[in-house]
Formats: C-alpha cells, sequence, structure tokens
C-alpha cells in the first residue's frame, strides 16, 4: 500500500526540535504498523546546519528514551516540501510564521503547530533547546511524546484505524 499521509516536522536550524519530533513520531507509527501508510520527515527554515546530524544533547537525551537520531540530517525545508506534505507542524510561532510566507496559498491549510496535538500540555510552542542545558533537552523529549502520542492518535482515526 502505498503511503497515505506525509508529515513534516519543522524548527529553525533541524538539528534539535524537529528531528526529536520525527524518531519519536516514526517509532510510534513504528510499533502502530502503520509506517507502510504514514511518512515523516524534518527540516528546518534556516540552512545553518546542512548535512550535519542532530545535536548531540538531543541525541544522548533521545537515546535514553529509546529513540535514536544518529541517522538524521538536517536540511532545509524545499519548495517541494509543502506540496509533498500533508502536514507541516511548526514546533513554535516563530517557524510558522516563516512557513506561512514560504507557502503557496494552495497549502496554507497544511501548516500547524506541532503542539496543537499534545492534549494537556498548556504550551503552544516547543521551546528551542539548543542553548540551555541539559534538561532543556528532556523538557522538550516530554513535550514531543505528547504531541507526537496526539498527532499519531488523530491519523490513526483518519485512517480508520481505531
Amino acid at each position: 500500500m502505498a503511503k497515505e499521509i506525509g508529515v513534516l516536522f519543522v524548527c529553525m536550524g533541524n538539528i534539535c526540535r524537529s528531528p526529536t519530533a520525527e524518531a519519536v513520531f516514526t517509532q510510534l507509527i513504528v510499533d502502530a504498523k502503520l509506517n507502510d501508510q504514514i511518512h515523516c520527515d524534518s527540516a528546518g527554515t534556516y540552512d545553518f546546519h546542512p548535512g550535519r546530524q542532530p545535536d548531540p544533547r538531543s541525541r544522548t537525551a533521545a537515546g535514553r528514551r529509546g529513540y535514536d537520531l544518529d541517522h538524521l540530517q538536517a536540511r532545509v525545508v524545499h519548495e517541494q516540501d509543502f506540496e509533498q506534505f500533508d502536514h507541516i507542524l511548526a514546533m513554535d510561532r516563530d517557524n510558522y510564521e516563516d512557513l506561512r510566507v514560504r507557502c503557496p496559498a494552495e497549502h496554507l491549510h497544511k501548516v500547524e503547530l506541532f503542539l496543537t496535538y499534545a492534549s494537556g500540555v498548556d504550551e503552544d510552542e516547543v521551546p528551542d533547546p539548543y542553548v540551555g542545558g541539559a534538561e532543556g533537552f528532556d523538557l522538550v523529549l516530554d513535550m514531543i511524546e505528547v504531541g507526537a502520542r496526539g498527532l499519531a492518535d488523530h491519523l490513526r482515526n483518519r485512517l480508520g484505524h481505531n
């Protein structure tokens, strides 16, 4: 069966939040046996770190919870992403606004804040942990796990897999 739904996670540099979201969400869809129907990727709004692996602190925090980010490489959002993906999920308002400026009008409905799917999380932005300490990466993981579960549930229902 062809992949029916594409999800793109987006932050600024694609080395902390969005690759973490990609890895967490990928694990959820594999566990739910939906990886033949849903595909995901991550990208940054700025081309600061092309081809780099995620930040070592992100990889360490994710690894402690069983997520593998080592195979991921940073890339920037491309024009074709707006057509290719069904959900383009920004980690914060700044990246959300950047995406909306770049996005062709016919695809604007695809651009959302990621934490829209995070039931019970009072914030609507995943904070950028890049300039902080290691504890920021654990907080980001907490938020991303909740959002990824909510997104997976939403898409599972959309696909008719209750």
